[in-house]
């Protein structure tokens, strides 16, 4: 058996919420991103992948 180690994904908020779409605020938020330029380190889940899909155009994404 190969161990695997889980990769995880650096995510940093570019774009305001600031006259988004609720649901969306929400989504960033649950990301655990709270202001601009904001960074998180988060596991390579399916269920991160979808809310980072959601919010796009807000986020940048990198491999850490």
């Amino acid at each position: 058996m190969a161990n695997k180690q889980a990769s995880k994904l650096r995510v940093t908020l570019i774009r305001s919420t600031n006259g988004k779409i609720q649901s969306h605020r929400e989504t960033v938020r649950g990301l655990g991103l709270r202001r601009m330029h904001h960074t998180v380190e988060l596991e390579d889940t399916p269920a991160i992948r979808g809310m980072i899909n959601k919010v796009n155009y807000l986020v940048r994404v990198e491999e850490a």
